[in-house]
């Protein structure tokens, strides 16, 4: 199962990264299809969009199909349409595939993801679950630098072609190294509950996307229609005998303050890859190759601090160290807009590692204690309810950052300030705030919370 999971980490990583490398490279798919690269923005919407609304749909067709199978269907489909996305020849097509992209990685990870629970033993599962957490963490951080390189030196459709043979390889070890397990009879498919939380999803990470685009009007009702429908679903959910998302994993304390408070303080830390390539190249002056290496530094504090992160955890335990180094996070993000033209290299090195280690240990936290105490019978709703919250809070994460970049504007204008990048360290200011609401949550825990899913003995 050790290698199991991990190639469950590099098919989550593969999925993370296809979500954002596209970013850098627009302006050259948008030339090649024709057209303007805004109206491209709609590639990264679509995939995203399809990943929201099918993830809750994964953990049923696992039982209705197997896991093994689905799995192994859903890396294959996965690597096709991403063949597809490099051969396409119009932007229809393109959008097209991008949607199958989505739906398959849809049921690529979180079936995966289900895979490493049900069948690690519970005494290696924090360490499974902690292998699982960093590819959220390294993938939206190196793809708008690899995805610059890529299409700098050479097309924007190797971006996609490079997918195939890791995906043909994913799929040979995905059939040798997976256990078959027998289908298991599922609940009767929750139509109307599916209908319900799939069009409240599309319908609220439409309008975060519109929101973080251009704040105004439709978004804010695209917004708010999809509250309103979810709202709806989670009612539905609590009066059905057999719902598409069974809500009691919610009872448990450990899930609900990840998924409740964890899901804020993500939020607010994952907006920094979004924030700081576009302070140092619109604010600063950057080239965008000088602001991609300075954003690896990020990726370098995150990776680093992931060998002593259970160490860490199993010596002071899940709470102090939640909040100690939450506080620890928010105030990085808001050093970051100590940052400025004449910052020495050194300061800014130094507070974007400490970004990374901060960033990763809190995400690492938030993402095992979910599953810390969680029955092996509600494993798979937990599993479905974790990654429908975790996709919306990183589409929730980029609007907050571009929301709090045009206030910052509007505030710049009225103030008359002349500090340069002044809009984007209000945002940083704003997000470092966020993140200490998130922490509120987490006063709730009791202070033995997590320790035995992390072999801390008191």
């Amino acid at each position: 199962m050790r290698w199991v999971a991990w190639l469950v980490t590099a098919a989550l990583f593969m999925e993370v990264l296809d979500g954002n490398i596209i970013a850098t490279a627009l302006p050259q798919m948008a030339e090649s299809f024709g057209t303007d690269a805004l109206r491209l923005n709609i590639a990264m919407s679509a995939y995203l969009l399809a990943l929201g609304v099918f993830i809750p749909v994964s953990s049923w067709i696992a039982d209705r199909l197997g896991a093994r199978p689905v799995f192994a269907w859903a890396i294959a489909g996965f690597t096709a349409a991403s063949l597809g996305c490099g051969l396409a020849g119009n932007l229809h097509l393109f959008v097209a595939l991008r949607v199958l992209q989505g739906v398959f990685g849809a049921l690529m990870v979180p079936v995966g993801r289900l895979l490493v629970l049900r069948n690690t033993p519970p005494a290696q599962r924090m360490v499974a679950m902690s292998n699982l957490v960093w590819p959220a963490l390294v993938a939206p951080v190196i793809a708008p630098p690899l995805g610059g390189f890529i299409t700098t030196h050479a097309s924007w459709h190797l971006i996609f072609f490079i997918n195939v043979p890791l995906g043909i390889i994913a799929l040979l070890l995905a059939l040798k190294l997976v256990p078959h397990v027998p289908p298991t009879a599922p609940r009767r498919f929750d139509w109307l509950g599916f209908l319900l939380s799939g069009l409240g999803i599309f319908l609220l990470l439409n309008g975060l996307d519109s929101l973080a685009a251009e704040p105004g009007i439709p978004g804010l009702g695209l917004l708010i229609g999809g509250l309103v429908l979810l709202a709806v679903a989670l009612r539905h959910f609590r009066r059905v005998t057999n719902p598409m998302l069974d809500l009691s994993p919610m009872r448990i304390a450990t899930f609900r303050v990840a998924m409740l408070g964890g899901s804020i303080s993500r939020m607010a830390i994952g907006c920094l890859p979004f924030l700081l390539p576009l302070m140092f190249q619109l604010g600063l002056g950057m080239n965008a190759f000088h602001a991609g290496a300075l954003l690896l530094v990020v990726f370098v504090g995150n990776v680093g601090l992931k060998t002593v992160t259970t160490p860490i955890l199993r010596r002071f335990g899940y709470r102090p160290v939640m909040l100690f180094n939450g506080v620890l996070a928010a105030a990085c993000l808001a050093a970051c807009a100590l940052i400025g033209p004449k910052s020495s290299m050194m300061l800014i090195v130094s507070i974007l590692l400490l970004c990374g280690m901060t960033r990763s240990m809190q995400f690492t936290s938030l993402g095992t204690i979910a599953f810390a105490d969680v029955p092996d019978r509600q494993m798979g709703d937990a599993n479905a309810l974790f990654n429908v919250v975790s996709q919306v809070s990183m589409a929730a994460g980029i609007t907050l950052g571009a929301m709090a970049v045009q206030f910052g504007l509007q505030l710049k204008e009225w103030a008359g300030w002349t500090v340069p990048a002044a809009e984007f360290k209000f945002a940083l200011l704003l997000s470092a705030l966020v993140a200490l609401l998130g922490l509120v949550d987490v006063l709730s825990l009791p202070r033995d919370a997590g320790d035995r899913f992390v072999g801390r003995s008191g």
